[in-house]
């Protein structure tokens, strides 16, 4: 190993979606997290555009990957791994970073780690709050996902508990957010107006909490409509909207469902804390709510700070170090961007490769590792 306590030094890429997200760490100690992000180049469409995205990330990568590097102090020789997400996420964003990371860790003689996003998100709260308890109960929340998750090591067995079934709880931000004309992205501005609002002025519907509804299982898309009528029916009736109360009352929808779903959660499985990730996770709200209902209940709580929420390279890092910690092979060199990766395989193991980065040069034996990298 790199470094004299024996703790893996690893560099993380994360390019799910249109966030370009470098991160190096050392064992749970965060060195440096490099973020270039092309959220100004959608914003024009109202949402994330894959082909924008792509050509983003390939524009940002290598001076992501470089400013890493410096803000680390240290030398891309002296890494022990290259993590990388190999899903779930846009296709063609996974394959620039993917593609990289293949690129670095054969010119590096690296091992080269494909991990999943989901599973990166829950690994980051080490660089926080130090290991994670074993199991693990995560509510990850962000744009793509709204997912109830137990972890009993997040290297190899995370378990599905439940899911949206429609739009996730940022997708629906987005879309309330495009409704009332706030722009995009939707989360930080509508937590904003939330603010200044009455949560209790707009009975709006709590999806999916009925006796005989999943459990654990969340849909925001009848919220959605719910909301956008709501809006519709004044400005036809040629009243103001009152951008404040629908936002405040819209957002406590979406956080007492998930609050209430995630703390049942732990005590029908007997966990005492509760991990929260995801971009929405930064919403002031939930924080507050989550907060107040876990001490209720007697459940420790851990959310990363919000940078450590949004989609970023080192919680990839995070979980490519533990990976090599915990001496999990490492993947092959076909490994490929899985758009669809389930969150049950936290990472694509190597097939028959061992440690996994032992060059099949009869595949790659044209490509020049001086070329690579220089």
């Amino acid at each position: 190993m790199a470094d004299s306590r024996d703790e893996p030094l690893v560099l993380g890429i994360e390019t799910s979606c249109d966030e370009t997200g470098v991160g190096i760490v050392r064992g749970t100690t965060l060195l440096a997290d490099a973020v270039a992000s092309s959220v100004d180049e959608h914003a024009r469409f109202g949402g994330v555009v894959p082909e924008v995205a792509s050509r983003a990330h390939l524009e940002a990568m290598v001076p992501t990957i470089e400013r890493a590097l410096k803000e680390a102090g240290v030398s891309a020789k002296d890494l022990d791994g290259i993590a990388v997400t190999a899903g779930p996420g846009l296709a063609g964003a996974l394959l620039v970073g993917v593609s990289a990371a293949k690129a670095y860790a054969y010119a590096l003689d690296k091992p080269l780690y494909g991990v999943n996003h989901l599973a990166s998100h829950i690994c980051v709260d080490q660089l926080e709050h130090g290991p994670l308890p074993e199991p693990t109960m995560a509510l990850l929340v962000s744009g793509g996902h709204s997912s109830l998750l137990l972890s009993a090591d997040i290297t190899s067995d995370v378990r599905p508990l439940g899911s949206t079934i429609d739009d996730a709880a940022g997708e629906a931000f987005d879309k309330i957010a495009r409704v009332l004309n706030l722009g995009f992205p939707g989360g930080p501005v509508i937590d904003r107006y939330a603010r200044e609002g009455d949560p209790n002025a707009i009975a709006f519907p709590r999806g999916l909490t009925g006796p005989r509804d999943p459990a654990y299982d969340f849909s925001f898309s009848g919220l959605k409509t719910s909301v956008a009528r709501w809006i519709e029916a004044k400005r036809a009736a040629g009243e103001d909207v009152p951008v404040r109360d629908v936002s405040a009352s819209f957002q406590e929808a979406v956080v007492d469902v998930l609050t209430r779903k995630a703390v049942r959660a732990c005590k029908d499985e007997g966990v005492d804390h509760l991990m929260i990730g995801g971009g929405v996770a930064a919403n002031s709200r939930l924080r507050a709510l989550a907060e107040e209902r876990c001490e209720r209940a007697g459940i420790r709580l851990r959310v990363p700070r919000p940078k450590l929420c949004t989609d970023n390279g080192a919680m990839v890092a995070a979980l490519g170090a533990e990976m090599v910690a915990r001496n999990r092979s490492a993947s092959s060199w076909d490994l490929s961007a899985d758009s669809s990766l389930p969150v049950t395989e936290p990472h694509v193991p190597g097939h028959g490769h061992g440690h996994g980065h032992t060059h099949d040069h009869d595949h790659v034996h044209e490509v020049s590792k001086e070329n690579l990298y220089s």
